[in-house]
């Protein structure tokens, strides 16, 4: 698909005149999104091991969501939310390899509302990655999933493409927004040996994580025995992540522009299998994500799958050391969010989110849109979450869990509740219903 230039021309003089606050005074937002990274891949979000100084002190400084969704379970689907609000189920062709047609991104209502705009790291926005595409200004982009142990960290080459744009930008005469978008902890897992250092003296015991991740122990261990070392790479390359993120972080302070940023760190979606037995490869063994108590990872609609660590930091606007454990929040909010904090008026009428931004400056309500899980397969299964109710279409009959009671989804209430399921089912038919009856995609698996 093409870019929407046409119609981000036809927004720009309505977008510019509407703004609400002045360009000076509205915050610079960076997104750093990490690749396949599991729920409780760090330090904050409880994982025994992780060591991740700079994103536990980003926890102490802002908000965490313990309830935020991802809003597809691969890469480029997840990031097709992110960036238009619109499920990319809803696209009759697949925005990886087509574009997002006339679809307006957030990028481009940002620009045209005055802000510079950058992407730095794994792209999967589309075959155009010129300079322009979605209404970037600036476009750094890498294909190179692994850093083969040359640099330090593998997100190394975008993070200081990264710099340089925000220190170029810190002047205030515009607002600045970014992705990062780092490669981290994707396959390979291949890490630095400085960083692996760092693990040296780690006493590993797999009895200090749950249920659910023992299986993914076992597939490591039938490769390769020796979990521990297993471990430590998966480990160290989160480490190297924290790293990089505290190199923004440190950025923004030296230059002065820490209070007047929105900083959000999150993951594309769960952790990636190890699949042991299907076409094994070198480091498979080292595909150790962490999804805590929640089951399934990459691939899958369960909790593993959907569900990511979020934190966010405003100074003076976003509360501190604040752990919200009732809102459920998406990146399908992503878009409108933003358009409200930065005075954006007319957004697109067909969002798949909703404004969030009165729960992230810390108010408490329910959601009021359900949240929708589908892949282009025109066979796969819907699911949604509705209140604190997960259902699941499956080939072997529906699945319904109370998250609430039951966040591993291990007891199936199908049959003990079928007024509820008959309902969620028929809303999941309903919205299948809107969906194109045609979607046209390359051949290839999502990685």
């Amino acid at each position: 698909m093409e870019k929407s230039k046409t119609l981000s021309s036809v927004l720009i003089g309505i977008v510019c005149s509407i703004c609400l606050l002045p360009a000076d005074t509205r915050p610079n937002i960076i997104l750093y999104l990490s690749d396949d990274l599991g729920y409780a891949d760090v330090g904050f979000m409880g994982h025994p091991y992780a060591i991740t100084p700079n994103l536990d002190k980003l926890a102490e400084q802002g908000t965490v969501f313990t309830q935020h969704y991802v809003t597809a379970i691969t890469c480029a689907p997840s990031r097709t939310g992110i960036m238009t609000g619109v499920h990319t189920a809803r696209f009759p062709k697949y925005p990886k390899d087509f574009g997002y047609g006339d679809q307006i991104t957030v990028v481009e209502l940002l620009k045209n509302s005055g802000y510079t705009t950058g992407h730095f790291g794994k792209w999967h926005l589309g075959p155009d990655e010129s300079v322009g595409t979605h209404g970037y200004d600036e476009i750094f982009s890498e294909t190179n999933n692994n850093n083969g142990a040359e640099t330090p960290a593998r997100d190394d080459p975008a993070v200081d493409h990264a710099i340089n744009f925000i220190k170029k930008h810190a002047n205030g005469e515009q607002p600045f927004y970014i992705n990062i978008s780092g490669h981290s902890t994707h396959y390979p897992v291949k890490t630095y040996p400085e960083y692996v250092g760092q693990f040296e003296d780690l006493d590993f015991d797999r009895r200090d994580f749950s249920a659910t991740m023992q299986k993914k122990f076992d597939e490591s261990a039938s490769i390769d025995p020796d979990l521990r070392e297993s471990m430590t790479q998966y480990l160290a390359d989160v480490y190297g992540m924290d790293v990089n993120v505290g190199r923004i972080l440190d950025t923004l302070d030296e230059l002065g522009i820490a209070e007047n940023t929105i900083f959000v760190y999150s993951s594309d979606h769960g952790p990636a299998p190890v699949t042991p037995g299907k076409g094994v490869k070198p480091y498979s063994k080292n595909m150790l994500g962490y999804a805590g108590e929640f089951r399934g990872g990459k691939h899958d609609q369960t909790e593993g799958g959907v569900r990511v660590p979020f934190v966010i930091r405003w100074p003076g606007k976003i509360e501190a050391g604040r752990v919200d454990e009732e809102s459920v929040t998406s990146f399908m909010d992503w878009l409108p969010t933003l358009g409200s904090i930065t005075g954006i008026e007319n957004l697109p009428e067909n969002l798949d989110g909703e404004d969030i931004s009165d729960i992230w400056l810390g108010e408490s309500r329910p959601r009021k849109t359900t949240l929708f899980w589908k892949t282009s397969s025109a066979r796969s299964g819907v699911s949604l979450r509705k209140e604190d109710w997960k259902f699941h279409q499956t080939r072997n009959g529906p699945q319904l869990f109370d998250l609430s009671d039951d966040a591993s989804e291990s007891n199936n209430l199908a049959d003990a509740y079928p007024e509820i399921t008959s309902r969620l089912a028929d809303l999941a038919e309903d919205w299948r219903g809107t969906l194109p009856s045609e979607y046209e995609k390359k051949q290839g698996r999502e990685r």
